[in-house]
Parts: C-alpha cells; structure tokens; sequence
C-alpha cells in the first residue's frame, strides 16, 4: 500500500509544479501584452517595426524587416495591429 501513496504523492507535486510554472506564464504572458498595448512605442517595438513610415494620435504605419507594412491603430486607448482590434461583445472590451 505504501508504493501507491508514494506514487500519489509524487503525481500531486508533480501536478502542482506543472500548474505553478503554467500560472507564472500566464501572468509574465499578461503583463508582456498589457506592457505592449499601453503606448505606441512599446507597440511599434513588440511588432518589431524596424522603420516608421507615418504616425497620426490614433494610428501609425512601420515597415518590418522582412519589408513587409503594417498600420498600427489605437482603440480604447490600447494599440493594436489594424483588422486585430478585440472583440467587444455587447459593447463591453476587456
């Protein structure tokens, strides 16, 4: 019987570990994106925009270094990538 409670214990904190490493992800994944939205500069940077082509108070256009053009717009005072803006169910955005 012993074995099995050996076993069981060893899956718990096993189990625990997996879901305190998950946990601090989710929070470093959370405060990377929120850090990102929160101004243009820390937006053009986390897209990797290597040069600014054209900027306005509400929207600004880069090239990455692969050449390719993107626009960056703001949208409840958060930047994001123009046509990714997030979902606002009944007019409620998270």
């Amino acid at each position: 019987m012993k074995p099995i409670r050996k076993h069981l214990t060893l899956f718990l904190a096993l189990a625990l570990a997996i879901i305190i490493v998950f946990g601090g992800l989710s929070i470093q994944q959370f405060i990377t994106l929120r850090q990102a939205h929160s101004s243009f500069e820390n937006y053009y940077a986390f897209r990797g925009c290597q040069k600014l082509l054209e900027k306005t108070d509400t929207s600004g256009t880069c090239r990455l270094s692969d050449g390719k053009i993107i626009k960056l717009v703001k949208f409840n005072n958060k930047w994001y990538l123009s046509g990714d803006l997030p979902l606002c169910p009944f007019n409620i955005c998270l």
